[in-house]
């Protein structure tokens, strides 16, 4: 039976490519260990699932109540459609400079300077 013969010239090429792919492979792995989940962003919730956040009337301060009962004293529910869910999304920070007054009123909060 005869052996195939192998050229020097091939031999090397594919020792080449394989040289290529372990490096682009190694290359794809270190830039996923350095960049960790990059592309995946957490967002933190403003309450924890059952409840639902109320504002402090008067003040930048908020609170977080069960959904089976109503703010306390002091607090009020956000004005639908401008509730935030998440921390620092579009409702998040326009409550932080913004507050109700006891009319329900939107006005500039007082303690923010």
């Amino acid at each position: 039976m005869d052996m195939p013969r192998i050229n020097g010239a091939a031999s090397a090429l594919r020792a080449g490519r394989v040289r290529v792919v372990a490096a682009a492979l190694v290359g794809a792995a270190a830039v996923s260990v350095l960049t960790g989940c990059a592309g995946f962003e957490y967002r933190e919730d403003v309450c924890s699932q059952g409840e639902y956040p109320a504002l402090a009337v008067g003040g930048s301060g908020s609170a977080c109540f069960s959904d089976k009962e109503e703010p306390s004293a002091g607090y009020a529910r956000y004005p639908a459609g401008k509730v935030p869910k998440q921390v620092d999304d579009k409702w998040d920070k326009y409550w932080n400079t913004h507050t109700l007054d006891k009319n329900g009123k939107i006005i500039p909060a007082p303690d923010v300077n």
